[in-house]
């Protein structure tokens, strides 16, 4: 089982990266293979909105998105880690999910009718940390990611929503967080106690 984490904080050692690393750890303890991304560390472009991907589902910018592009298509599930900035997700990660429109048409070319309707490359799991207890704290966050897991062909299984944590490593003082991110990520690895 290839299990990749995307960490979408451009905070380093934040408490997002802190759940990340928790779930990556529990995912490993299931001898899944761990790869990591780091939004904050890419330099990508913003997708142009060029429509040079509808026809080949190929992106036609030429940065690190390549190398992120392959390790997507080889991960068999996804755990996605991020704070909230103005209930949504930092612009970093924001760029990664919207460079998603190449692996979209690819989905759209390959899978026509109703096997669109059917998701057979893995699975796509969220946490997500944020300072208030707003209701909608985490919707947008939520249906961004959803529809990103979409358009990877993935299905979006699973959240960790985490409240009232904003100070750099405050989430240490919540083991029994870290210790909920290690269990998404066994489920990721595909345990089931």
């Amino acid at each position: 089982m290839k299990v990749l984490g995307i960490y979408g904080s451009p905070r380093k050692n934040g408490n997002s990266d802190l759940l990340l690393d928790a779930a990556l750890q529990g995912a490993a303890s299931q001898a899944a293979e761990v790869t990591r991304i780091y939004a904050r560390d890419l330099k990508i472009f913003g997708c142009r909105s060029c429509g040079g991907c509808a026809e080949s589902g190929q992106c036609v910018l030429k940065d690190a998105m390549g190398d992120v592009y392959a390790q997507l298509a080889a991960a068999q599930a996804i755990i996605i880690a991020t704070p909230v900035f103005f209930y949504a997700m930092p612009a970093q990660l924001k760029a990664l999910i919207d460079r998603a429109q190449a692996p979209w048409n690819w989905r759209r070319l390959t899978k026509p009718g109703d096997k669109a309707k059917t998701y057979e490359h893995g699975r796509g799991y969220l946490i997500a940390v944020g300072a208030t207890s707003g209701k909608q704290l985490f919707a947008g966050i939520e249906l961004t990611t959803r529809y990103y897991f979409d358009a990877l062909d993935m299905s979006y299984e699973e959240s960790l929503f985490v409240r009232r944590i904003d100070a750099k490593g405050a989430v240490k003082e919540h083991p029994e967080t870290l210790v909920q991110a290690s269990e998404l990520g066994k489920r990721a690895a595909g345990y089931h106690s």
